[in-house]
């Protein structure tokens, strides 16, 4: 070192400039190095060199990287790193306070008395330091820097009330996860800085809060340490940290340097506490503002001649007492412990024999302890990476690979992550080693992919569990007083600046559920002031759609296309309904107007569409007198009303009346007047919607499916229901009125007094079974009387080919079976429809059981072209041996003769009226004519004439009654009326 060479001392407190200026001045020179506390803050000083002066002459050396260029002429490297015996002109070392830390301080110690640059040599630190780098460096100069911005105490703060761009500091990873989540839901998000991420995730997560989508910052202790953000407040979460042995206070210098982070350049700064940790003293806080502390007496040091003849002597040597009085022996640092524990071990011991192998095994104690699970574990983990090098001189290749591939994996959550990044430094310090591994090249760059990718995974947990970066990316649009651009696709998602906020359903939006209340309501205040203009917009395509797109449900909703926007509510009269539209207040009263106009215009169309033939009936001016008040009952019944509650009304009615009524499409039922044109589908299920608007009800039964002819009924639902739905209730079953006024016509011709028994024609109408039918004519106020009786085939049964002989003159009818009920198969029709049999969801009917027909007593004649009897005989005499020959589970059913067979019995109904003796409008049965018929049941009928085999006739002795006209039938009025002229 020549004489020219000058030590400097810039000290001072925090936002002095001292590293800006040691970077200047180490430029100034044609070589240089300087030494910084942390891997992060390595990295940032290297970043700006590079900008300057490009990447080709600077190089970047810490423990877990290295970046060397062959034309290298500044070293960037923490202070472990720092090459030694290199000679540059330039020569830093930042925050030499660190010579008091009782882990790391040896280190700083040993550069601060032994590191220098040929030509300048700047320490650079707190004036805390002053006394002992005076006493322990001679010739040295010092330069006083004073702080460019104010820095004041403003006391404790609760977290919800922290102001805009602070940091909150915690001593624990745990602290930081929780103080981070806490603010996360009160205020958005945070980033979150600690000295163990690594310097790729580091900066992500400072950027996010340099460009502002996040506001706070969350970190330990590491950003005391010459990390420049732009920090306007400081808070400590707690007073106290861990040291790695006990808990004890952080000392006044300690906080001073994590508060003077607050304030950038001239721009003052505030510190204080929050959470459990309790205000900070008044002289504590005031030694703090005015940079006023006891200044540092003893610097940590170690030995730095080692003895490497044996392990015994390194140790020795590496314990060794320090003559200064200013310097103190460190305590036992982790190189030592693990040095320790494997000199215990035989295997070492046996193959550190010499110097070069004892120093091999010093540098592989001084891995660091990355991974931090305990020191027994590390010295194993060491005992394998000495025994690889000193054995064959390099660590194999295919065993390192296994190590990394272990943890080359981006899944998990941030604790996961963390440990697998700690994991991958240990391999990434390996890597650095020089002469460690066969290809050195290889290994940095892989293990360093496997570090980014977990810094990359890391930083997009912590992202995603401690930043909302919709509500900071839309809080930051609102400070800005920018316009919010916001966006809907086709599924209706709403995007505000390319933030997912909600969904729009209609005119309401319903918003993404947020952290808290105070999120919840700005990101609902964001969104819906970038909404505006598409309400207003959505409104008008609404308002301008065709009727085709709107429709409502059985349950009163009104939906335009497969959105809700509003509802139907009860009207003055049933028949005008009112709509009401869901929109947002925050629409606007003009989009309320518009949307609720469409609504209201759509049903009043439907109504008027689907019920057009009882609006042009109430509209017909023509109606008068008990004709035009019949019609309005039939307007308030919407179309259908059940004759018993009108009785007297149809019967004050006269035929011109009834004649006027009828050109409008009513008609009068035995058991309901109705409009058949308003049984369709589209108006009954209408009707049942305006009907539980009228009733009041909360859930409205639904519409039967279209084109059944009975369905099940509703034992909870009014007798009303089923009218409204053009039904009418008889027994566990419901029949649609129009074609149970067809059954009325049927049961006119049968004698409901004697008792009938159910045609075909019965059963096709209605699609039932014989069962199914009883109970519906029990409901209808009928009798049934069950019976069986033997059923009776013909002969042409027996005899294939024969011509099917004619039934004899007293063989009964053949009655309805369960057979002859149509099958669920058959198709269905809608109101006014031919029946066309079954209908849908009847239950099947099961089919009779083929029996044998019973032999018939025919002269056994042989036809022409047969064979002869006897040979018929011998053909049934084989068969009847190859039967008797064949076991009795392979005989096919019905292919051996059943000489037990019974005949065949049929079940049978015979229905009479069982309201003889009490009147009743509008149920009593027509009535009927002849005697009952049936199978079995009825005596011979007498032949006529020549016995030609036609129905006899029956006489009584009463005259005939004069025939009456049924005042329902028009034809019979016509006629009626033909005769009064007459």
């Amino acid at each position: 070192m020549g004489e020219q060479a000058r030590i400097t001392a810039v000290l001072g407190p925090t936002n002095t400039g001292k590293t800006h200026y040691a970077i200047e001045r180490m430029l100034a020179h044609r070589t240089g190095v300087i030494g910084l506390p942390l891997r992060l803050l390595a990295r940032e000083v290297y970043d700006r060199i590079v900008k300057l002066r490009g990447p080709s002459v600077v190089a970047l050396v810490t423990g877990e990287e290295r970046i060397v260029p062959e034309r290298t002429q500044y070293w960037v490297c923490t202070t472990e790193a720092m090459p030694q015996g290199l000679l540059p002109d330039f020569l830093a070392i930042d925050e030499v306070q660190l010579c008091a830390d009782p882990e790391r301080g040896h280190v700083f110690t040993d550069r601060l008395l032994r590191a220098r640059g040929t030509h300048e040599t700047l320490l650079l630190g707190a004036d805390t330091m002053r006394g002992a780098i005076a006493a322990l460096v001679p010739k040295v100069q010092f330069a006083r820097r004073d702080r460019f911005s104010e820095l004041l105490y403003i006391g404790p703060k609760k977290i919800s009330r922290m102001p805009r761009r602070s940091a909150i500091v915690g001593f624990s990873v745990d602290q930081v996860y929780a103080i981070a989540e806490l603010i996360r839901r009160q205020k958005g998000g945070a980033a979150v800085v600690m000295g163990a991420l690594s310097p790729r995730t580091r900066n992500a997560q400072v950027d996010l809060y340099q460009n502002g989508d996040v506001d706070y910052l969350v970190a330990t202790d590491a950003i005391g340490m010459g990390l420049n953000l732009d920090i306007d407040h400081v808070a400590f979460s707690s007073l106290a940290k861990f040291d790695g042995r006990r808990m004890r206070p952080l000392q006044p210098n300690e906080l001073a340097q994590i508060a003077g982070r607050a304030g950038r350049y001239t721009r003052d700064g505030t510190f204080g506490t929050t959470g459990e940790a309790p205000g900070l003293d008044e002289g504590v806080a005031e030694a703090i503002q005015d940079h006023r502390f006891a200044p540092i007496r003893k610097l940590q040091w170690r030995n730095p001649d080692l003895d490497f003849g044996s392990i015994p002597g390194l140790i020795d040597s590496l314990e060794a007492k320090p003559d200064d009085e200013r310097l103190t022996r460190g305590r036992e640092a982790d190189d030592l412990m693990a040095l320790k524990l494997l000199g215990d071990v035989d295997a070492v011991r046996q193959r550190a024999t010499g110097p070069k192998d004892i120093q091999l095994l010093w540098d592989v104690c001084r891995i660091p302890d990355f991974r931090g699970i305990s020191h027994a574990e590390h010295a194993g983990l060491l005992e394998t990476i000495f025994r690889y090098l000193q054995e064959y001189g390099r660590v194999p290749d295919d065993w390192l690979a296994r190590q990394v591939k272990r943890i080359d994996r981006t899944d998990g959550e941030i604790d996961t992550l963390s440990k697998r990044l700690a994991y991958i430094r240990t391999w990434t310090y390996v890597a650095q080693r020089s002469g460690w591994l066969d290809d050195e090249t290889h290994w940095r760059g892989a293990t360093r992919a496997v570090e980014d990718r977990l810094s990359d995974a890391l930083h997009e947990r912590l992202t995603q569990r401690f930043v909302d970066r919709r509500t900071s990316v839309l809080m930051r649009r609102l400070k800005q007083k920018e316009s919010l651009v916001a966006e809907v696709n086709d599924k209706g998602e709403v995007t505000v600046e390319g933030q997912y906020v909600g969904r729009l359903e209609g005119f309401r939006f319903s918003q993404d559920k947020a952290g808290s209340p105070d999120e919840a309501k700005t990101l609902r205040q964001a969104s819906l002031q970038a909404l505006k203009p598409e309400f207003h917009l959505r409104a008008d395509r609404f308002y301008n759609a065709p009727d085709t797109e709107i429709d409502f449900t059985d349950q009163g909703g009104l939906m335009w296309g497969e959105l809700a926007i509003g509802k139907l509510v009860a009207g003055p009269e049933p028949l005008k309904p009112q709509a009401e539209a869901f929109v947002d207040e925050e629409a606007g009263p003009d989009v309320q107007q518009k949307v609720q106009r469409r609504l209201q215009h759509f049903i009043d169309r439907k109504v008027a569409t689907l019920f057009e033939p009882l609006m042009n009936m109430q509209r017909d001016e023509t109606l008068t007198g008990l004709a035009r008040g019949f019609a309005f009952r039939m307007v308030e019944a919407m179309g259908v009303i059940p004759r018993d509650q009108v009785a007297g009304e149809v019967k004050d009615l006269d035929q011109d009346a009834r004649s006027m009524l009828r050109k409008h499409g009513i008609r009068f039922g035995q058991f309901t007047v109705f409009m058949p044109l308003l049984l369709k589908p589209a108006p009954t299920r209408l009707r049942l919607v305006l009907w539980g608007l009228s009733q009041g009800l909360d859930e409205f039964p639904d519409s039967p499916p279209p084109g059944l002819v009975t369905i099940p009924t509703h034992g909870d639902a009014p007798d009303s229901y089923h009218t409204m739905a053009g039904y009418r209730r008889a027994g566990d079953r419901a029949i649609r009125i129009d074609m149970l006024e067809r059954l009325a016509d049927m049961l006119r011709a049968e004698d409901s007094r004697g008792g009938f028994e159910a045609t075909a024609d019965m059963l096709s109408i209605t699609g039932m079974t014989l069962e199914q039918f009883a109970g519906l004519m029990e409901g209808l106020g009928y009798k049934a009387e069950k019976g069986e009786r033997e059923k009776v085939k013909p002969v042409a049964e027996v005899v294939p080919g024969d011509a099917e002989p004619s039934a004899p003159a007293d063989a009964p009818e053949p009655g309805p079976d369960a057979a002859d009920a149509p099958t669920p198969d058959t198709p269905v029709m809608d109101a006014g429809e031919e029946p066309q049999g079954g209908i849908t969801g009847q239950p099947e009917a099961p089919a009779p059981a083929e029996e044998p027909a019973p032999e018939a007593e025919v002269e056994a004649v042989p036809a022409e072209g047969t064979a002869p009897v006897d040979e018929v005989a011998d053909n049934v005499e084989k068969v009847d041996d190859q039967i008797a020959e064949t076991p009795e589970e392979e005989i096919l059913p019905g292919t051996a003769p059943d000489a037990d067979a019974g005949p065949e019995i049929e079940v049978y109904y015979t229905f009479t009226w069982a309201g003889f003796g009490r009147k009743r409008e509008g149920n009593r049965p027509p009535k009927g004519k002849g005697k009952p018929k049936g199978k079995g049941k009825r005596p011979p009928q007498a032949k006529g004439k020549g016995g030609d085999g036609q129905k006899g006739r029956n006489y009584e002795s009463r005259p005939p009654k004069k025939d009456k006209i049924d005042p329902d039938n028009p034809f019979a009025a016509a006629l009626m009326g033909l005769k009064d002229k007459t």
